[in-house]
């Protein structure tokens, strides 16, 4: 039986951005807007669904006088994006 894939994850926007954010100590919403190639409406909505979920934190502040928005991986989303991970490496192995 296959593992259940989480759905919070298993959205490819969704997915991009814990997939940057693994990778770094954070990243601001300039940064993931101009490596997933989103637009800034969207990526909004998918930042804001990664936080309810508790996987990520979003930082609202100023870079001098412009506005600057920061995520950082949270413990929970680290565990999740593993299993997430995990889980699709038992997909792709169950075939060999």
């Amino acid at each position: 039986m296959f593992p259940k894939l989480d759905p919070i994850l298993h959205s490819e926007l969704r997915l991009a951005v814990m997939s940057i954010l693994a990778g770094v100590e954070d990243a601001d919403f300039t940064y993931i807007k101009k490596q997933t190639g989103a637009t800034s409406g969207n990526l909004s909505v998918q930042i804001d669904k990664l936080s309810a979920a508790g996987y990520i934190t979003v930082e609202k502040g100023f870079k001098g006088k412009m506005p600057r928005t920061t995520c950082r991986m949270t413990p929970a989303g680290r565990e999740a994006f593993s299993t997430y991970v995990t889980a699709l490496q038992e997909y792709l192995s169950a075939g060999k």
